[in-house]
């Protein structure tokens, strides 16, 4: 089975709005969570999916889940004081509730221009090798950050590739590595591919898109907005020409 565990945990301090978590602004009325979850829903190849949510918000979220007819979502959840123990809670809810051979795509909420193809590439990633990790082009020049004001060591962005959701393993790994982790006191680990590193697992490429972002500040929700527009418009890029 192939499932996807999406976060909505964030409480969006970055986005510096105090009516609602990020990921339940709307754009033209639809929140972003949904815009994510439409997404999975729609894809033939999953098979269900679990919300971890703001403990607060989640019978909003529920609200949203049964207005927009997301069907596939099987359980929504509260995540933890970190964002590894909310990753966890979600992983430990799909070995409640599915095989431990299912392929686990480990998704942000407040990702939604994932792609219909980036998600079956996971999959088929995970199938070939147990691990599929979302990638794109580094665009930018990277800088190792040092501790006075020199820049540390700059290195070549052709040798680098921007991390991205979704990041996917086989469940029982996930589960494990997950654990060991907690067990050896760990609990604040940034991300899964890093932690499924540490723990002995090869992480495999899978190229994503570029604009895959994830909507953490407003100007990445304006950035949202204008690609949502170029994309049901193209035009507009040739009418900026003109």
């Amino acid at each position: 089975m192939n499932i996807a565990v999406i976060f909505a945990g964030g409480t969006g301090k970055r986005m510096k709005t105090a009516s609602k978590p990020k990921q339940f602004l709307e754009l033209r009325g639809k929140p972003i969570i949904i815009y994510t979850l439409e997404h999975f829903e729609n894809h033939e190849l999953i098979d269900g999916i679990i919300v971890v949510c703001v403990e607060d918000w989640i019978d909003y979220c529920t609200e949203l889940v049964g207005k927009f007819h997301i069907s596939k979502v099987k359980a929504i959840i509260p995540g933890g004081t970190t964002g590894m123990l909310s990753r966890y809670n979600g992983i430990r809810k799909a070995s409640e509730l599915f095989p431990e051979d299912s392929i686990i795509l480990m998704h942000d909420g407040v990702r939604p221009l994932i792609d219909h193809e980036t998600i079956t590439k996971n999959i088929e990633s995970v199938e070939k090798y147990g691990s599929g990790i979302t990638v794109a082009p580094a665009i930018e020049t990277i800088a190792v950050r040092s501790d006075s004001m020199l820049v540390g060591e700059i290195i070549d962005r052709k040798q680098c590739q921007m991390a991205k959701a979704p990041q996917s393993f086989r469940l029982g790994a996930l589960l494990a590595a997950h654990q060991q982790a907690i067990d050896s006191g760990m609990d604040d680990c940034i991300d899964t591919a890093y932690l499924m590193q540490l723990h002995g697992h090869e992480i495999y490429a899978v190229e994503g898109p570029t604009e895959n972002i994830k909507i953490t500040t407003p100007s990445d929700y304006f950035t949202f907005r204008a690609l949502m527009d170029l994309k049901e418009n193209p035009r507009l890029l040739d009418e900026e020409d003109e």
